[in-house]
């Protein structure tokens, strides 16, 4: 499986990024650099490639400035495992440990279903004709003896029910078919000591020994498609393949976004014990897993150290340097995401291919409404988020799906009673005033509501 396009250099992934992401060029020429090492380190010297190891990142900077939006398109770029954590939700007493090497669990489990979706494309085509061929044989069996003339109408009559098929004129008739069931055991819990891994790879090992069921069905052949070809592919695939080579993808390709760190660190001032405690702790077993370590899952083991880890948080009340130092040495690269702008939040609306304007006007299109913006009230869409993330709280880009909502909700309710099919609706500068203006004056309200 390729891992990431080679053509793309540095460049041309932060342009690549820039179609979704306003601003922040620091940090998209950091993961850039990141993305680009990886395929360097696959085509070095075979001696070299163990030693060369990934520079993690750790990204600062405000919620909604973009971070996790831009370790997500990035994974999207380089076609990689992709697995998002929050470092805060390890501190669950009895699951610190253990739960931190679920993240490497999640990454292998986004990998077997990347890879067996590759493979699914591959086989399709085998596996449609297949499925083709036993619907015919159900429909216009084959004749295997009787005179030459009886099998030559036989099989002409078969061709021309071949294409009345592959047209889908015959989707609605029913037909009987023998549809596999697996006896799925309900394994319970064995008590302490069996960890979710070896669960796992026991209900699979019980599961294979358990002889399949066949049922007959009487589906509609639409249906019967969608059935048969789920089976037929899935007996073209050979899965030991599959995991083996999801297994090598997500070591050598896999990235994990751990959210919220600054939520671990331990805070400067020493009040000695508690909470400060049990952060450290989280951040003691979060270390050999970015360090470096083999981890149990039940497609195999995998090894961590090429897996590249992009960690972040706001670091408000925490600093880096507040992180134990062994941690901070493993996140060398040290990229800081500058809060948005009311120009930014212009860009935001108007420039990236999945920008919520757009989503809003792709809805009202399902509709065949067309709904479309002026530049006058995207620009004070903006200046009111920007002005509410002043006044009551900075959640950053994330404001402005709230302000929309606000603005836009009353068209999404009249829409199709009200307002009917072929309406062109304008938001203009003054619509957005009339509408949210004085929700933002009224400061208790747009607390409330904004």
């Amino acid at each position: 499986m390729q891992t990431h396009n080679p053509d793309l250099t540095p460049h041309q992934i932060v342009t690549e990024l820039d179609k979704y992401i306003i601003g922040q060029k620091d940090a998209k020429k950091q993961v850039a650099i990141a993305l680009r090492n990886r395929w360097r380190r696959m085509n070095s010297p075979q001696e070299m490639q163990q030693e060369i190891m990934p520079n993690n990142i750790l990204m600062i900077g405000a919620t909604g400035v973009g971070k996790t939006e831009i370790a997500r398109r990035l994974a999207k770029i380089a076609n990689a495992p992709f697995t998002k954590v929050e470092a805060s939700k390890f501190t669950e007493v009895g699951y610190v440990g253990r739960d931190v090497e679920s993240m490497v669990r999640d990454l292998v489990e986004q990998s077997v279903n990347m890879v067996r979706a590759q493979k699914h494309e591959e086989v399709k085509s085998r596996a449609i004709q297949s499925v083709e061929d036993a619907l015919l044989d159900i429909l216009i069996p084959p004749l295997r003896s009787g005179s030459n003339e009886d099998i030559e109408m036989n099989e002409k009559t078969r061709e021309r029910f071949r294409e009345k098929l592959k047209n889908g004129e015959l989707d609605e008739r029913k037909v009987e078919i023998q549809v596999q069931q697996s006896s799925s055991p309900n394994v319970g819990a064995f008590g302490p000591g069996i960890d979710e891994a070896a669960m796992m790879n026991l209900q699979e090992m019980i599961s294979g020994m358990m002889p399949k069921r066949i049922r007959r069905r009487k589906v509609s052949i639409a249906e019967a498609r969608k059935i048969l070809l789920e089976e037929e592919t899935a007996k073209l695939i050979d899965m030991d393949e599959v995991k083996e080579e999801a297994l090598r993808v997500a070591e050598n390709a896999g990235i994990i976004f751990i959210d919220e760190i600054d939520k671990v660190a331990s805070r400067s001032a020493k009040g000695g014990g508690g909470p400060d405690v049990s952060r450290e702790g989280v951040q003691r077993d979060l270390l050999p897993i970015v360090e470096g370590s083999t981890v149990n899952t039940k497609y195999g083991l995998i090894k961590t150290d090429h897996i590249l880890f992009i960690a972040a948080g706001a670091f408000h009340v925490a600093k880096p340097s507040d992180l134990i130092p062994e941690l901070q040495g493993r996140f060398p690269i040290r990229v800081e995401l500058q809060s948005l702008t009311k120009d930014d939040f212009y860009h935001i609306l108007k420039e990236p291919k999945n920008a919520l304007t757009k989503q809003y006007e792709a809805m009202m299109q399902a509709e065949n409404v067309q709904l479309s913006f002026d530049d006058e009230a995207l620009a004070k869409i903006a200046e009111i988020a920007f002005e509410v993330n002043a006044e009551v709280e900075n959640i950053g880009a994330r404001r402005l799906q709230t302000v929309l909502s606000h603005l836009l909700n009353e068209f999404l309710f009249d829409v199709p009673d009200v307002i009917g099919a072929n309406a062109h609706i304008l938001v203009t500068k003054t619509m957005v005033e009339e509408r949210l203006q004085g929700l933002v004056k009224n400061r208790d309200l747009s607390q409330y509501i904004l």
